[in-house]
């Protein structure tokens, strides 16, 4: 079975940047729009981060866990998400007697 993390790297990104975003709009202009508009894009972005991470089988306790992380936490969860699969590849390939050249 293949699992899209399409929707979650999206959500990740779209975290990171509006936090970016609403931190940058408070140092400097505060201005009421952008903070309307931006708040709860990442309140959104944020949630949806927690729910795909969690929803994922290869999701391990520390991955749901870093996913909860305000901000980064989705591109962290990816992160870990990553290494998960490269592990599970290469121990697949060491238990068929294949090789992998890096």
């Amino acid at each position: 079975m293949t699992v899209h993390l399409r929707p979650l790297r999206i959500a990740a990104h779209a975290e990171l940047i509006s936090l970016v975003i609403m931190l940058a709009n408070l140092a400097t202009a505060h201005l009421k729009p952008i903070s309307s508009l931006m708040g709860p894009t990442h309140g959104c972005a944020y949630l949806f981060v927690i729910g795909a991470t969690w929803r994922l089988r290869q999701a391990t306790n520390a991955t749901k866990a870093t996913a909860v992380i305000p901000g980064i936490g989705g591109l962290l969860a990816l992160r870990r998400l990553g290494r998960a699969g490269t592990r599970s590849d290469r121990a697949q390939d060491v238990g068929s007697g294949r090789v992998r050249s890096s």
